[in-house]
């Protein structure tokens, strides 16, 4: 914990690697990111709910077949996936922020993308059939 420069006042903020940098930025800002970091869990949690609710209604029929399985645990690994980089993204660009540097750039938008894809081509010949 380091004290506040301006306060004087001990700093309790945690991730210290975030926190511990730079300059108090304005906070719209830092709004802002975390608007977009609760954006990202809601979307984690529509995916894990997606996937386990395609698994549960295809087990209601017991035709839980391979296609489905496997898009029900891609859309469960996105969701993973986005709530870990949820936080991942907003401890960067929030020490970017305050370090005055350009936002960092995410690999989770195109790995969503892919994952999404893979869902929605396996819906597809799914329903095709």
């Amino acid at each position: 914990m380091s004290p506040s420069s301006e306060t004087g006042q001990t700093d309790r903020r945690w991730p210290r690697h975030v926190f511990g940098v730079g300059d108090e930025p304005d906070p719209r800002f830092s709004f802002a990111n975390e608007r977009t970091f609760l954006a990202w869990i809601r979307t984690a949690l529509a995916l894990v709910a997606a996937g386990v609710g395609v698994a549960a209604i295809s087990q209601l029929n017991h035709s839980l077949t391979l296609e489905v399985h496997v898009a029900s645990l891609v859309l469960v690994i996105c969701g993973l996936a986005a709530g870990v980089g949820a936080f991942t993204r907003w401890a960067r660009h929030e020490r970017a922020i305050r370090l005055n540097q350009a936002l960092p750039s995410s690999p989770l938008m195109p790995f969503l993308t892919v994952g999404v894809t893979i869902v929605a081509l396996i819906a597809f010949v799914v329903l095709l059939s």
